[in-house]
């Protein structure tokens, strides 16, 4: 990954786009294909989508306690652990997007709406020294979220394929 800083544009773009090029990849799969894993050990369309909203759960929620603290400390949270605390990998894959969107969009219209300035308010990470701000959660979810998708687009097209 780029160590470059995106622009707030581009974050708030990319943001919006994950939800709807997910739609999009998976619209000819039927239920069970977004269940299967492709090979052996890998991850379903519908394990990767629980994975997407596992992490926005975490990293969303942490940008949500810096807009609304002042200086908060908070502690780390692994989505892959917090995964594990939720019915995400269980849940079927058309409901499970849809209340990924819905979270999604509700995570835009707080940041759409956000002063520049505000981008830049800080956390202290708990336990290490680690000081982190709205607009580097914002980055590190929407950086993450590429090649999940291409990790989805390839599920699809090895479904189509088999």
């Amino acid at each position: 990954m780029s160590s470059k800083s995106l622009m707030i544009e581009q974050i708030l773009t990319m943001l919006a786009e994950t939800p709807r090029r997910i739609a999009t990849l998976t619209t000819d799969l039927s239920p069970a294909q977004l269940h299967i894993s492709p090979n052996h050990g890998e991850w379903s369309a519908n394990d990767v989508l629980a994975h997407l909203r596992s992490c926005s759960d975490v990293w969303g929620n942490c940008i949500k306690v810096i807009i609304s603290q002042d200086k908060p400390i908070i502690r780390a949270v692994n989505p892959r652990t917090w995964i594990n605390r939720t019915d995400y990998l269980e849940q079927k894959f058309q409901p499970s997007l849809y209340a990924f969107a819905t979270q999604r969009a509700d995570l835009l219209a707080v940041l759409e709406t956000l002063p520049r300035k505000s981008w830049s308010r800080k956390a202290t990470g708990a336990g290490k020294p680690l000081v982190l701000t709205v607009h580097s959660y914002a980055q590190r979810l929407a950086r993450h979220e590429r090649p999940h998708i291409k990790q989805i687009e390839s599920i699809v097209n090895t479904l189509y394929i088999k």
